[in-house]
């Protein structure tokens, strides 16, 4: 007996399904597919049991004629392409030919389309349905509407070992809700609808037109129609690409990245780049490790992207990734600029004159910092010894009001303000007030915003060391960043030579802290920050040089480092933490009823 076998045709196929259909899900995805590509504006997803009695999904797209729909379950037939050149302009979501074809190697399928509304056919394929062989499906007259219903029951009935592995009803169905959503929410021009044992679970309203469709789309897909206040949509774009971005603010956020989505042409698709560019585009807005919720909706040039590369296009390659990378991070970063700056502004405004904020109200507070400062040099029997700031690109200082005899400018105002200080609770917080609120203000936060808006305007001082660090690496990926990136870190303080695996660091910023150790893995943790090299080592350095929870600060040190954080351009530290937080005089008094 021979070792090597053809299969007979009927389990070849049933075998080559399982590639393209293995859950209910499948088939919601590759019915909706068909629906979206047929130009369909209403479409409606039902399932039963979890979609394996039943999964069914009707549109009023542009249906089928007799000769096509008998021809629509044969492997590989497709109305989408012509030849492989036209993958290379591929516009529609499939074009493989499989989707039908395996729906009907492993359910009983039964489809009815209309291309006008008068003449409707109907066929039935797959296990139990008379017509056995593929090649043998006969369309019968029907009655239907204009476009089309597909429906596949008892999902792998003829495959009990299958079978066995699905899931639970409930989960099952979950993960079909949830396909409907990665389908639906990038066209926010048409309208789905989602019915699970005939009862209607999620309807998304078409938003043709709106400005903001997408941000909408979302809200009602992901949010379950929750409040789109805190979402944001924004728009890059380059050569052969545009795209836009669904972002929550700072007020959504997430412990995983369960709530990011990345679609490409229509697809969702699992690509590492761009929900790397989601992370780095708003780092430092999301503290303490939490992500945040968003979308990227990428439309490429067909001929810049490969969607055949995955079975179930679940993935794809682009011409110019690292392009589209830096656009999507660069419009993040831009965006929460601005939203910090926006969200500041308007109490930045009401209180310019209580204050003495003036409109450059960062600038103010450097220019007083260099005119004479502060800085926490070094623990003496418990408390902090203060000494004076050195000249320009130190850091590291906390502002003094008693530095200058004769303050001028938005500083003196800031001197002459109704600001009172208060005293400091838990050893964290600086309280001060005004006629109208009370403030806390997070010492290091402040301090750590602080330092880091100076170093990223600044020269980072550097000090030689006296021994230098040796270290070896573990891969060729971190050879080639550190002979890469040598330059830059030279700028951010770091003077490091070597190769070929054996480094040696030279010189450190001046007020680094961390051991030999840490200080290699801090440098190599830079590998991860794509293009955003010099804002993770500020931030790392403003955090290991900022005063500390229990800290000690006398009160006019404390109000001088309140005064400063009132008047940061964007009060969050850069990992993302508020600085302050603040209780009005009359919602006070009305806790305690006397309003």
């Amino acid at each position: 007996m021979n070792n090597i076998q053809v299969l007979v045709p009927d389990e070849a196929r049933k075998i080559a399904a399982g590639e393209v259909i293995d859950r209910p899900a499948s088939l919601v995805r590759e019915f909706m597919d068909n629906a979206i590509d047929a130009g369909a504006v209403n479409i409606d997803v039902s399932i039963e049991q979890g979609g394996i009695a039943c999964t069914e999904v009707s549109d009023d797209g542009g249906g089928m004629s007799r000769e096509d729909i008998a021809l629509c379950c044969l492997t590989h037939a497709t109305s989408k392409i012509r030849s492989l050149a036209d993958l290379d302009r591929l516009a529609t979501l499939g074009f493989r030919g499989e989707a039908l074809a395996a729906a009907a190697a492993v359910a009983r399928l039964e489809i009815v389309s209309s291309t006008d509304g008068i003449e409707a056919w109907r066929l039935l394929a797959g296990p139990a349905c008379g017509d056995i062989s593929p090649e043998t499906y006969t369309p019968r007259p029907a009655r239907r509407t204009r476009g089309s219903s597909v429906r596949a029951r008892n999902l792998f009935d003829t495959m009990p070992a299958r079978k066995r592995f699905l899931k639970r009803e409930s989960s099952e169905a979950g993960l079909c809700k949830q396909t409907f959503i990665d389908k639906a929410l990038p066209f926010p021009n048409i309208s789905f609808r989602f019915l699970r044992d005939g009862e209607l679970k999620l309807f998304l309203p078409a938003f043709t037109g709106d400005t903001a469709q997408f941000k909408k789309r979302f809200a009602a897909a992901v949010m379950d129609g929750g409040d789109e206040r805190f979402l944001h949509e924004i728009a890059a774009s380059g050569k052969d690409f545009s795209v836009k971005i669904v972002i929550g603010g700072p007020e959504l956020h997430r412990n995983d990245r369960r709530g990011q989505y990345v679609f490409a042409n229509g697809r969702r698709i699992n690509d590492f780049s761009l929900l790397q560019a989601l992370e780095y585009g708003s780092q430092g807005c999301f503290p303490n490790g939490l992500h945040p919720v968003g979308a990227i909706f990428l439309e490429v040039e067909p001929s810049r992207a490969d969607f055949n590369i995955h079975p179930a296009k679940l993935q794809a390659c682009f011409a110019d990734s690292s392009v589209i990378h830096h656009e999507i991070t660069t419009a993040l970063r831009s965006f929460f600029r601005h939203l910090n700056l926006d969200m500041q502004q308007p109490s930045r405004r009401q209180e310019a004159f209580s204050f003495g904020v003036c409109e450059q109200a960062g600038e103010d507070f450097r220019g007083r910092t260099e005119a004479g400062g502060a800085a926490l040099e070094r623990i003496v029997g418990g408390e902090y010894e203060f000494a004076p700031l050195p000249g320009r690109g130190s850091g590291g200082g906390l502002p003094s009001p008693e530095d200058s005899e004769e303050p001028t400018g938005c500083g003196a105002a800031a001197k002459a303000s109704k600001l009172r200080y208060a005293g400091r609770v838990f050893g964290l917080f600086i309280l001060v007030e005004d006629d109208e609120r009370l403030y806390f203000i997070d010492q290091h936060a402040a301090h750590e915003r602080i330092l880091y808006d100076r170093f990223l305007t600044e020269q980072i001082a550097r000090q030689d060391l006296l021994v230098p660090i040796t270290f070896l690496t573990e891969s060729g990926a971190d050879d080639d960043f550190l002979a890469s990136h040598r330059e830059e870190l030279a700028k951010l303080g770091v003077i490091i030579e070597g190769g070929h695996g054996s480094w040696r660091i030279d010189a450190l910023p001046a007020l680094w802290r961390l051991g030999d150790n840490e200080t290699v893995d801090a440098i190599l943790g830079l590998r991860t920050a794509g293009e955003s090299i010099t804002e993770r080592w500020a931030a790392t350095l403003a955090c290991h040089g900022a005063v500390r929870d229990g800290d000690y600060l006398d009160s006019a040190t404390a109000l001088a480092l309140a005064e400063a954080a009132l008047a940061l351009p964007i009060q969050r530290c850069p990992h993302g933490r508020p600085v302050l937080t603040e209780i009005r005089r009359n919602d006070l008094l009305k806790t305690v009823h006397r309003l």
